[in-house]
């Protein structure tokens, strides 16, 4: 059977997020690369000169450009923007807006690894 390998970007200020997420995601065979991003404006400058993401995990709260902005951007500079978002929050306030603005997505924080794994496989088909 043949896995699928995927690069995942990861939105989040928080470099402990950022570390805790990974480990978790290293440990799966389906995932290739986890490319980091400060925020929102960094993410998007990751997205014009890569054309290889599978997968956003975006947090909310950052500074310069939050989650909620960046949904908005990344849908407005391109319409048929197709990658899947999931948004990663400790405010389950703002999951109906992060849904509207067209995450897929949401898993609240702290992030359990089992969480994370089976909302990645409902995305994404990791066969």
């Amino acid at each position: 059977m043949n896995v699928k390998s995927i690069n995942i970007l990861m939105i989040d200020d928080d470099a402990i997020n950022l570390k805790l997420t990974e480990v978790m995601l290293k440990k799966h065979a389906n995932v290739n690369e986890i490319i980091k991003a400060s925020n929102g404006l960094d993410a998007l400058g990751v997205l014009d000169k890569r054309g290889d993401i599978d997968l956003i995990l975006l947090d909310i709260v950052m500074p310069v450009m939050n989650g909620l902005e960046f949904l908005s951007n990344v849908y407005s500079k391109n319409s048929n923007f197709n990658i899947p978002i999931v948004v990663l929050t400790t405010d389950e306030t703002v999951k109906k807006e992060a849904m509207s603005r067209g995450a897929n997505g949401f898993i609240a924080k702290p992030i359990a690894e089992q969480a994370l794994i089976q909302e990645i496989s409902k995305l994404i088909d990791l066969g």
